[in-house]
């Protein structure tokens, strides 16, 4: 198992987790496992902007504000 993303607490998928909006598995699988496959790491990474909503995938969710 990787260490802890070090964008993972200041990320917008931890409040999202803390607050019960999106399954656990995002952040089993990203923040505290593959954390390098994560598109929002590799564009915070290069200073790109990204959404907030937007999943680690790629992806995203609207129903996330």
């Amino acid at each position: 198992m990787e260490k802890e993303c070090m964008w993972y607490p200041v990320c917008p998928i931890n409040r999202y987790d803390r607050l019960g909006l999106i399954d656990r598995m995002w952040v089993k699988n990203y923040c505290k496992g593959n954390w390098k496959k994560c598109i929002r790491y590799k564009m915070e990474s290069q200073g790109l902007y990204h959404p907030d909503n937007m999943m680690p995938d790629g992806r995203i969710d609207e129903n996330l504000s």
